[in-house]
């Protein structure tokens, strides 16, 4: 299982004006999100950005929910056109439905039951904010450390 810690903070953008929102508030939730953010501030081809700015309502095992994308970038593609993305952020193991667990401890299926009840809200969330993407010009995308890591 992974662990719980992580590393959260404040960031401040050199690039002040190219943040939506309220710049003095940018928190980073992951050393993932934070290595984005430092790239979304100081890749020229990045307009505007916010982070955690916008809701997307959901619903989820019959109830009304409210889902805060990681990002949304506006940049200009390699084509010159202006693009819009609605980014989260997740390591990859998190992307994926969870293993059943070999040992059948208490605390290895209690583990493993909010392992699939997280990875079933995020799946619904995923759902809705690509609709939302598709109804708003925008594309929506789960990124991980292959993505944001590539060599």
């Amino acid at each position: 299982m992974a662990s719980k810690h992580f590393h959260q903070g404040l960031f401040k953008p050199k690039n002040i004006e190219k943040y939506i929102g309220n710049a003095s508030n940018i928190i980073y939730r992951s050393g993932y999100e934070y290595k984005f953010m430092v790239f979304l501030d100081n890749h020229p081809n990045v307009i505007k950005w916010m982070s955690e700015e916008l809701i997307i309502p959901y619903v989820f095992n019959g109830k009304k929910h409210r889902y805060f994308p990681d990002f949304v970038v506006e940049f200009k593609g390699d084509d010159g056109t202006i693009k819009r993305m609605i980014v989260e952020i997740k390591p990859y193991n998190q992307t994926l439905p969870p293993s059943v667990p070999k040992r059948k401890s208490p605390k290895a299926l209690k583990n493993y039951e909010e392992a699939v009840l997280t990875y079933a809200k995020n799946i619904e969330k995923w759902k809705y904010a690509n609709e939302y993407a598709k109804r708003n010009n925008a594309e929506f995308k789960v990124l991980t450390e292959k993505e944001l890591f590539k060599t």
